[in-house]
């Protein structure tokens, strides 16, 4: 007995790259946010490297630098 012939259809290559464009921009935007919350980290840790004098020269008091590192370290 002979099988049918049939013919198996080839897989859409097209439709696996449709997908990789959102998971690029995804990786990118990850990427970016990382960044960003670096960044943010080495310049909040430069400011608490100041000392009080320092602080003050730059208006600045010791609790608000604390209390500004409490809000952006939640985002």
């Amino acid at each position: 007995m002979h099988s049918p012939n049939f013919t198996i259809p080839a897989r859409n290559i097209h439709s696996s790259r449709l997908t990789r464009p959102g998971l690029f921009i995804a990786a990118i935007t990850a990427a970016r946010w990382l960044a960003r919350k670096i960044n943010e980290r080495r310049k909040l840790n430069a400011l608490m490297e100041l000392s009080d004098e320092q602080l003050k020269d730059i208006g600045l008091s010791r609790g608000q630098t604390e209390s500004d590192v409490h809000v952006y370290s939640r985002y």
